[in-house]
């Protein structure tokens, strides 16, 4: 496989190897911190979970990286990547032990949000030094295949890590202190990361220090002046930003269902449920049917986009999630949502594919970086906001028929608009082409 192939000549790039460790290292424990976090604030006896809570923790998670995204490489263009590296993840192995110290003292919701607000805000810097190290491990040659590569390697890194801080968990359930176990595996996992670090220079990731750089305040007020062009250009392309829009309503109605799976999973499942069932794990088993669901989306997108177009696959992804929603979400069981789970992954992901095709072909090379920070940043946002509908409308037992059909009609009403909007697209190339 082609694939295997590229891999194997990276590997043989021993900065590649090393930086390629250090990522996966910090990503596997990005996944159980996350999953350590997660069970905490739904499955944890003493937090009786709330939609605000989950609403809360998926702030946590996700604006750090929205808020100060844009803005990590005005700084790492000043710090030794590979001391970011070490100390980032030193820094987060700290920060995690006292959430852990927090978790079993019983501490204030408010400090404990505050302390892993802080591992997640460090874990921006972390990300953008692995992406701008690369081109001083591998070749130009080489840097697109690893830029493909590498990223993907570490998602998966931390979607295992994710899974077995779930199996753990699982396994001594019922001792007392199974909440903050993933919390203090975690501690282990970025210790190894910034160790792992050592194996390169110190200089060896860069920044080259004779590089003049402007004055900090200059730089983050150019950044911000960066992006209000770069939402200027978005705007003046119909196809990239209605598209972008559309995604970002779809990231907004899965935001908002899966809090609705977390409360069903924490109390309608549960041991305490009506099922008899075991939540956490049935919701492990949720996220790896989503899971599932990107993975096929990955290989049929550009099957279908070959047959429907690209607009016409996002039409039909969106159609597909108002009619699949209601229809098996509304039973509130773990069957039912189970298939929901796996149909939307699909034609999130699938939407989410069309989009990042349309955007790379609309927006010209000069103004791409700065858009995609903002497709970052809605993303993100996107998703936050999605938990706090959900807070405002899910009782805590997470059944909401009334949330379920406002998302069956977004996802509807999103459908019928990228419908006309590919009907004009397709009159517009026509008059085109025969004019």
């Amino acid at each position: 496989m082609a694939v295997v192939t590229d891999l194997r000549t990276l590997l043989r790039f021993s900065g590649f190897r090393r930086l390629l460790t250090v990522r996966l290292l910090s990503q596997f424990t990005d996944g159980v911190f996350q999953v350590g976090l997660a069970t905490y604030v739904v499955f944890s006896p003493e937090q009786q979970a709330t939609p605000g809570d989950i609403a809360a923790a998926m702030a946590v998670l996700l604006l750090p990286y929205s808020l100060l995204g844009p803005f990590a490489g005005v700084l790492l263009d000043r710090w030794r990547r590979r001391q970011v590296l070490l100390y980032g993840n030193l820094l987060r192995a700290a920060l995690t032990s006292g959430t852990c110290a927090l978790v079993l003292t019983g501490a204030p919701n408010w400090l404990f949000y505050l302390s892993a607000l802080s591992v997640t805000a460090v874990n921006r810097f972390i990300l953008a030094g692995l992406s701008a190290s690369l081109p001083r491990v591998v070749d130009s040659v080489r840097l697109v295949v690893a830029n493909s590569l590498s990223p993907t390697a570490g998602t998966v890194a931390a979607t295992v890590g994710g899974m077995s801080a779930f199996a753990v968990q699982l396994l001594v359930r019922g001792q007392g202190a199974e909440d903050a176990l993933a919390l203090a595996l975690a501690v282990g996992g970025y210790l190894l990361a910034g160790a792992s670090a050592l194996r390169m220079g110190r200089g060896q990731l860069g920044p080259d220090q004779d590089h003049r750089q402007p004055r900090l305040g200059a730089a983050v007020a150019g950044t911000a002046r960066g992006l209000l062009e770069g939402l200027r250009h978005l705007t003046a392309r119909p196809s990239a930003s209605r598209t972008l829009a559309g995604v970002g309503l779809m990231r907004f109605c899965y935001g908002a269902l899966l809090v609705t799976v977390l409360m069903l999973a924490r109390h309608a499942w549960g041991e305490n449920g009506t099922t008899g069932g075991n939540g956490m794990a049935l919701l492990g088993l949720v996220v790896a049917v989503s899971g599932a669901g990107f993975f096929v989306a990955a290989i049929c997108t550009p099957w279908a986009v070959e047959r429907l177009g690209r607009l016409g696959w996002f039409v039909c992804c969106a159609a597909a999630a108002a009619v699949l929603v209601p229809a098996l979400g509304l039973w509130f069981q773990p069957l039912p949502i189970l298939a929901a789970a796996f149909v939307l992954g699909l034609v999130t992901q699938g939407a989410k594919i069309v989009t990042d095709t349309v955007v790379q072909s609309a927006i010209d090379d000069g103004y791409r970086g700065r858009v995609f920070s903002l497709y970052d940043m809605l993303f993100n946002t996107a998703f936050v906001a999605a938990a706090g509908l959900a807070a405002l409308m899910l009782p805590p037992d997470g059944r909401s028929a009334e949330l379920l059909i406002t998302v069956s009609v977004l996802y509807a009403l999103l459908a019928a608009g990228m419908f006309r909007f590919r009907r004009r697209v397709v009159a517009r190339e026509n008059a085109a082409r025969f004019t």
